[in-house]
């Protein structure tokens, strides 16, 4: 018997996705060169980024219906994600990690027989973003021939990070680092070329002629090959030389320049534009453990601004797939608590407002017996 042959799930088609190699550039394609070679030559900006990513945390959908729900999650941990990656998490955590580095970010719902088949995340440097009319954004693709409007413009994630007034552009958490930085590297390349040069010693020899027969220029040129020999020897070797022959290093007595002071002041000024207490970037500075809370309540500040940021774009892609599949749009985001931390501090907070609710109504009824006795 022959069996039918299957068909094969229907072709993606992702419409914010190049068809070739562009010869265009989008606006702005310089400030994010610039950031993306920042991140690649400061190492603590890389890190902070990385972390902010995964720092974010996990989420939960909330809808009236119980079945729906437990559908809708199988749908967000299962979908496929760019190339190789799987579950709406990665795809978020990309979609921030773009927005982060470069102000903006761009999602594609891809369809695919009527409903959501995946999702994609474009690249900015392929992309063009142009204002439609005052609350609108239109989205162009750049190719060889020109640029291309993507039409389904409802199944675009669009979003800016703290854009300005009138502007459809966000703004880069890195922006302003760019001067700090390049101070910072300096000094680093400094330290080590001065390293390099008093750690590699150079010998100056110097031989005074004695008055003996010879010439002068042959024996320069002995004594040389054999300081050259006695130096390349993997083994201890002696140097002989006849005659007055003085020996010194070049550069032994320098001291390098007080290097940690000025890096601390631009690893300060970094650390306060990422927002990331220093302890998670592996900077030991002193401080107190009551400073430690502090920083990390800022922390939580930071990661629930970048949480309202992404919860829209969550939203979206769970009411379109509601939506396509012909169930109510009705649903809700619940993150999960940052820390254990933050969690031990609400239900500390819990505790003492329900503590606080039982005081009150014992003295409401010591006053109304009061008041029954009178």
């Amino acid at each position: 018997m022959f069996r039918k042959k299957q068909e094969g799930p229907a072709v993606l088609s992702v419409q914010a996705r190049p068809a070739g190699v562009s010869n265009g550039l989008p606006l702005g394609a310089g400030e994010r060169e610039l950031y993306r070679a920042l991140r690649q030559s400061v190492p603590i900006i890389d890190a902070a980024v990385y972390k902010l990513r995964r720092l974010i945390g996990d989420f939960k959908v909330s809808c009236p219906d119980g079945e729906v729900q437990e559908r809708l999650q199988r749908f967000l941990d299962g979908v496929k994600v760019n190339a190789g990656g799987t579950g709406i998490n990665e795809f978020l955590g990309i979609y921030l990690e773009e927005l982060i580095t470069y102000g903006n970010a761009v999602g594609e719902m891809v369809a695919s027989g009527g409903q959501i088949g995946a999702l994609y995340n474009a690249g900015l440097r392929d992309l063009e973003l142009e204002g439609d009319g005052s609350l609108g954004i239109k989205v162009y693709v750049l190719e060889p021939g020109g640029r291309r409007e993507c039409q389904c413009s409802e199944l675009l994630l669009v979003s800016a990070l703290n854009p300005e007034a009138g502007s459809l552009w966000g703004v880069s958490l890195l922006r302003g680092l760019p001067f700090v930085s390049s101070v910072l590297m300096q000094i680093y390349q400094t330290l080590g070329t001065n390293w390099e040069r008093m750690g590699n010693v150079r010998f100056a020899v110097t031989c005074r002629p004695d008055g003996a027969p010879g010439g002068a220029l042959e024996r320069a040129r002995q004594m040389a090959k054999e300081w050259k020999n006695a130096m390349s020897s993997r083994e201890p070797r002696d140097f002989v030389a006849v005659g007055d022959v003085s020996i010194k290093a070049i550069g032994p007595d320098n001291q390098l320049m007080e290097s940690e002071v000025p890096v601390r002041q631009m690893l300060e000024q970094i650390v306060a534009k990422l927002g990331l207490p220093p302890f998670l970037l592996g900077l030991s500075w002193s401080s107190t453990e009551r400073m430690s809370s502090q920083q990390a309540d800022v922390l939580t500040s930071e990661l629930e601004a970048y949480r309202r940021v992404l919860t829209p774009v969550v939203l979206k892609v769970c009411r379109t797939w509601l939506m396509l599949e012909g169930l109510p749009v009705e649903c809700g985001i619940v993150w999960d608590e940052i820390t254990m931390q933050d969690e031990v501090d609400h239900a500390n907070a819990r505790y003492y407002t329900a503590r606080a609710r039982k005081l009150e109504r014992q003295l409401e009824a010591e006053d109304r017996e009061r008041g029954s006795v009178l």
